[in-house]
């Protein structure tokens, strides 16, 4: 190895300027064994750069040569693998890992040690050595071979210094002075001893000559002590009456601390007895406010509002920490608590009040408002009542559970109140659509007197309060009487209605659309009525309870049913209220049980509608869907929205019930068996159905629904116009079909009904068809025998037989032709044709006017069969001369004549 070394040094480190300390040969773990050596070197020249340098064997000579070199600063780690147990194997962490084995464990552990001095010595950046035994990393080294190569290398690193110039030259000198200097390198190196030597013993002369000096020094360092020994008396005595000073100042200090701390805690007691001060003290005529202020006057309420306002800022100003502990601050909590009670009990009475006085002032109106349909404007009693909004956002925020008690009571009065106009109001207006005037006029009669049985006195209102839960329900029998009249005239209407569909009257009289319109204004007067009326209570609800917001905030419960006045887990007494989901569900609520009853008297009027005329269901389909589209605008989650959609719903049924009775008697029609068919009752229906629909549909938003009851219409008219055509005896099927279905594309055709297109054409097509086959049918063969004569030349012809040979078949000669011929002269023919024509009129009804259609239709077959027998004769009987007795004119004549004589 020591050779190696020496040949590494001197082939390749030499020749760079760098001097080879540590080689260790290794190979690369788990590939096959590709010796190589490991150096670590040091540059001669300054700055040092130490270097690990991987030299390898040459593949083509027995040098070596160098492959990479790493500078030592790049290296991060060193892991020996085990600290333990010899193992050659470790890693070099450059800018990688490199895995190498060494060939024996302790040319790796001198490799290692060397790489960790020259860290040590050379680098500020500190290697890791991992997993390296403790040993190694010492200043020395064990002795051993791998010491003296790499220990004596560095101590030659450590003395190794370089020659100045002067230097150089006293060697040169020297060198010159001995001649054998280079040849005999022993004997001059004895010269040098020598003379070290004789400089050696001037130096220690010297020395002793200098004794007497180093005395004098020492006396001179002994009287500089005594002296320092003086200086430092001196300062021991300043310093004890410095002392003395300085425990005087030390209380001065110490004084003027505890003053500056106690006028620092004056100021703070002032602070904080100011900030109670100004922030707990409730104004005199705040207080008087709160207690005797004038809650009807509109002074009196302002004050009364800025009282309260105050009073809420002094109980929810922010406490500093302890002040709740002081008396006075209790005692003053107490007296905000004590005045927030007392008015909040004076507030909820007097509004409980003015709830109750509300209803009985209103009901004065009552009487009025019961003549005409319209209901009582609360316009007033709202504009009122908002006078205490900001007193009624101040209960919320302070006592929910006397909030929550109004909230409670202002529903039941109101939907009380509500109740009876809104029933008032539903009576009048069915008793206009019934048109009865003496059931009228004893409803008024029956109002009057229970409007003079009301009571006008405050304890008349006390009263009423107190029986509140007790008197509701007072107006059912003039609403049941009037339900079994409405009954009874819808009766005789729809009696009426089947007597004239029977007779065969196909247009709706004068008196059904008077009626409907007379419906129409009255149902949409209803719905304009009730929608402001809805509009502008929810609005006061959600100004006057602050239910604006749309955040979530403490509610009641979010049942419905429990605003009834149920069973309830709510914390009335605490002013705890239970959550729901927003402020909107509570205004929906409220809403609710204030209006419960207009659903159930929308629903009750609608069915006196539907019971009157069944195409009412039309009318109020439009109507109702468009105030539905009108609020579902303004708030689709919203009262009005909600329940008139609900309406809507029943609305829809009876529209599609009444489609499902038309088809119903579309399929229950009777036919008589003694008289003709003509125009079907349904058919005749359905043109009044469309033309109804289309006028009262024509831009609405419900259309759609509209287009589907069509389809099922003209589908069940085209299946039972069918099934009625072929159960008829009297009339040929032909003809119940073509004039019916004439009928329906001649609708069709003037109501233009985009979604009907298809049936349209499929109208016309089985008209055309069944105006065809009647006119082939009853047309039939006119002249009977001369048709078999030439169906039997036809028959002939298809058997191969030539058409101009025909004739001279015995069967089917000319003379058998002739003899047909002069059976069928003019008159004979015209006999024929006025039969005809007196047949086709007793079956055609009169008011489809198809006779002349038909009999055009039936004059252009029998030409079409004169030409066609013409034809034959032409081909068959070339050149015989034979003709028929009568002409095309003479066709034309005859028709013409038969229809001017009828």
């Amino acid at each position: 190895m020591t050779a190696i070394k020496h040949a590494l040094q001197r082939d390749i480190f030499t020749p760079n300027d760098e001097r080879l300390l540590s080689i260790v040969n290794v190979c690369k773990a788990g590939k096959k064994k590709k010796n190589c050596f490991l150096c670590a070197t040091v540059t001669t020249e300054r700055p040092v750069q130490v270097k690990v340098v991987k030299v390898k064997k040459s593949d083509k000579g027995d040098f070596y040569k160098r492959q990479i070199a790493w500078a030592l600063r790049d290296l991060a780690v060193v892991d020996a693998k085990d600290a333990i147990k010899e193992n050659p194997e470790f890693d070099l962490h450059f800018e990688k890992i490199y895995k190498w084995v060494a060939s024996s464990t302790a040319e790796k552990n001198a490799f290692i040690s060397c790489i960790w001095k020259l860290n040590q010595r050379y680098l500020r950046k500190k290697i890791d050595f991992v997993n390296v035994s403790s040993q190694l990393l010492e200043e020395s080294v064990p002795s051993g071979e791998n010491q003296s190569v790499t220990g004596g290398d560095e101590e030659a690193v450590d003395e190794y210094q370089e020659l100045n110039a002067r230097e150089e030259q006293d060697i040169e000198i020297i060198m010159e002075g001995c001649e054998y200097a280079i040849s005999n390198a022993e004997a001059f190196a004895e010269r040098l001893s020598r003379e070290l030597q004789v400089l050696d013993g001037a130096n220690i002369q010297s020395i002793m000559a200098s004794e007497k000096q180093v005395n004098i020094l020492m006396k001179l360092l002994d009287e500089a002590l005594q002296e320092v020994d003086q200086i430092e008396f001196k300062l021991s005595s300043y310093e004890e009456m410095l002392q003395s000073v300085k425990e005087q100042m030390d209380q001065i200090s110490e004084s003027n601390h505890l003053i500056h701390l106690s006028n620092t805690n004056n100021v703070k007691l002032l602070s904080e007895i100011e900030f109670l001060v100004n922030h707990m003290d409730l104004a005199k005529g705040h207080i008087k406010a709160l207690q005797e202020g004038d809650l009807a006057s509109s002074r009196g309420i302002e004050a009364c509002t800025n009282a309260a306002d105050a009073l809420l800022q002094c109980m929810n100003v922010a406490l500093r920490p302890g002040h709740d502990m002081l008396l006075a601050v209790k005692q003053q909590q107490q007296r905000f608590s004590d005045l927030r009670e007392h008015f909040a009990r004076r507030l909820a009475s007097h509004l409980n009040n003015v709830f109750v006085q509300q209803g009985h002032d209103q009901s004065s109106t009552l009487a009025q408002h019961s003549i005409e349909l319209t209901l009582p404007n609360h316009h007033p009693f709202h504009r009122d009542l908002l006078r205490y909004a900001k007193l009624m956002e101040w209960l919320k925020s302070t006592d929910y559970g006397k909030y929550e008690g109004l909230t409670k009571n202002y529903m039941d009065y109101l939907s009380r109140l509500y109740e009876r106009e809104i029933k008032d109001f539903f009576e009048v207006a069915k008793i206009k659509m019934t048109g009865t005037t003496k059931e009228s006029k004893k409803f008024g009669q029956r109002r009057l007197s229970l409007m003079a049985t009301l009571p006008r006195k405050e304890s008349a209102v006390k009263q009423e309060t107190e029986s509140l839960h007790g008197s509701s329900g007072k107006l059912t029998g003039s609403t049941s009487s009037l339900n079994k009249l409405s009954v009874q005239s819808s009766g005789n209407r729809r009696s009426q209605s089947s007597s004239l569909l029977d007779m065969g009257n196909m247009s709706t009289s004068d008196l059904d659309v008077a009626d409907r319109t007379k419906f129409d204004k009255i149902f949409e007067q209803v719905l304009s009525e009730l929608e402001p009326l809805c509009l502008a209570e929810q609005d006061f609800i959600s100004k006057f309870f602050k239910l604006q917001q749309h955040q979530s905030m403490p509610g009641t419960v979010t049942e419905a049913d429990d605003l009834d006045g149920g069973t309830s887990s709510r914390q009335h007494n605490s002013g705890t209220p239970l959550p729901v989901s927003s402020e909107k569900d509570m205004i929906r609520q409220m809403m609710t049980k204030i209006f419960r009853c207009i659903e159930p008297e929308l629903n009750n009027l609608i069915a006196l509608g539907d019971k009157i005329d069944s195409f009412n269901s039309l009318y109020m389909l439009v109507k109702m869907s468009h105030h539905v589209w009108t609020a579902q605008n303004v708030d689709p989650a919203s009262f009005l929205s909600t329940t008139l959609g609900n309406v809507l719903v029943t609305v829809k049924r009876n529209f599609d019930k009444c489609i499902s009775n038309q088809i119903r008697q579309m399929e229950e029609v009777k036919i008589s068996k003694k008289s003709k068919v003509g125009i079907l009752p349904f058919v005749a229906e359905f043109e009044e159905f469309a033309g109804l629909a289309e006028s009262i549909f024509k831009n609405a938003e419900r259309r759609g629904d509209l287009d589907k009851a069509y389809t099922k219409l003209i589908r069940g008219v085209f299946v039972n116009v069918e099934k009625v055509a072929n159960e008829s005896q009297k009339t040929p099927r032909d003809v119940v079909m073509m004039e019916n279905f004439h009928h329906i594309f001649a609708t069709l055709s003037r109501l233009k009904i985009s979604c009907l297109e298809a049936e349209k054409k499929e109208a016309k097509q089985k008209y055309t068809d069944h105006l065809q086959s009647y006119v082939i049918y009853s047309l039939g063969q006119p002249l009977e025998k001369l048709n078999h004569f030439f169906e039997g030349v036809e028959a002939r012809v298809a058997q191969g037989i030539r058409e101009e040979e025909v004739s001279y078949q015995l069967a089917f000669n000319k003379q058998e032709l002739r003899k047909v011929i002069k059976e069928y002269p003019g008159k004979e023919v015209k006999k024929g044709l006025d039969n005809l024509y007196k047949k086709v009129d007793k079956h055609l009804c009169e008011e489809e006017n198809l006779l002349q259609v038909v009999w055009h239709s039936m004059q252009d077959e029998f030409i079409r069969q004169y030409k066609h027998f013409e034809g034959l004769i032409a081909r068959c009987y070339p050149g015989s001369g034979v003709t028929m007795e009568f002409t095309i004119q003479d066709i034309l004549d005859y028709c013409s004549s038969i229809a001017q004589s009828h």
